[in-house]
């Protein structure tokens, strides 16, 4: 084994370590709930990097899809007594429905048209969670969502909760690599580089299309199931536009297309605004303006600037361990 694997095994044992610690060192309930809100974005950014980041498609109706996740699963939990679990089942067959009926336009539309066309559908969604009062709760929201349980343990403690979405976001983070670095993720990556050569070559463009939608609203209404039985309460304000955008920058900051991108840019869109809490009113601002200046210098991403850096920071160091072995031969 070479001493960079060596390294890398090195860094992903303590990180897996580091990782399995957190509830040990974080007390704090608010924090631990903002970690286990992180672990939801990271499996909502890793789906939505299907449509947005490989193929290429902008899909402005997350939360339309976190929303129908969310409902579908806790209107079974709570009106038909079914386990979450099962309700996660249905809230798995909802987003196979969203990303069918979400890919057919893409067929037709692109561009701005179909970023328009996910924004309606998000309203759309929105509009009748807050309108159905007789199902949804309205405007009041359901209240009491069971947790998730397991042969008779409930996740109802924050700890507990976190060890729960660590295993989900993995599986999904594993399952996100696999596809990505898979033949599906080569003909995604194709489809938003070249469209009119994969055409030529004879790749069904319909398919690939409403498999990457159905990817993006399978992982999105996997979140949303994780959300509401984790809060316990939801109502339909929390599913706006500017949730949405909230995704769609989590994939900008991480890098688009990346896979540890996407955690990466749920980790910093999650995070820094909660860092950034004793500027007081101003703290929106600064995040924005941090976001923006980003953009402009790391178009790549965020991933891509910390990986530059640490590849300048090996370099630094190989270069002074060079001179010092040259000072002391001479």
């Amino acid at each position: 084994m070479t001493k960079s694997n060596i390294t890398k095994l090195a860094g992903i044992v303590l990180l897996g370590i580091f990782t399995l610690l957190v509830p040990v060192f974080v007390k704090n309930d608010y924090y631990m709930l903002v970690i286990n809100r992180l672990l939801i974005n990271i499996v909502i950014v890793l789906g939505l990097n299907f449509i947005t980041g490989l193929t290429g498609q902008m899909n402005l109706g997350t939360a339309g899809i976190f929303a129908l996740g969310a409902y579908t699963s806790a209107l079974l939990s709570k009106n038909l007594g079914i386990s979450p679990w099962l309700g996660m089942l249905a809230a798995v067959c909802m987003g196979l429905l969203i990303g069918v009926g979400l890919g057919f336009p893409s067929l037709r539309i692109k561009g701005v048209y179909l970023s328009l066309t996910t924004i309606g559908f998000a309203e759309v969604v929105r509009l009748l969670c807050a309108n159905l009062n007789d199902v949804t709760g309205g405007t009041q929201g359901l209240r009491q969502i069971p947790p998730f349980s397991i042969f008779g343990f409930k996740f109802n403690t924050q700890q507990s909760v976190y060890y729960l979405f660590l295993m989900i976001a993995l599986i999904a983070f594993f399952i996100a690599c696999r596809i990505t670095y898979s033949k599906w993720g080569r003909v995604f990556k194709s489809l938003r580089d070249n469209v009119e050569a994969v055409e030529m070559c004879g790749v069904n463009i319909a398919s690939v299309k409403i498999k990457a939608f159905t990817l993006a609203a399978v992982f999105g209404s996997i979140g949303g199931s994780m959300y509401a039985h984790y809060m316990g309460y939801m109502n339909p304000s929390t599913f706006n536009t500017d949730l949405s955008a909230n995704f769609v920058i989590m994939l900008m900051v991480g890098g688009i297309g990346s896979v540890v991108g996407n955690v990466v840019g749920a980790v910093i869109v999650t995070a820094l605004p909660e860092v950034l809490r004793f500027l007081g009113t101003y703290y929106q601002l600064v995040f924005a303006t941090i976001i923006v200046l980003g953009a402009i210098f790391l178009p790549n991403g965020w991933g891509d600037g910390i990986r530059r850096l640490c590849r300048w920071l090996r370099k630094k160091c190989a270069g002074r361990k060079t001179q010092q072995g040259g000072a002391e031969n001479e």
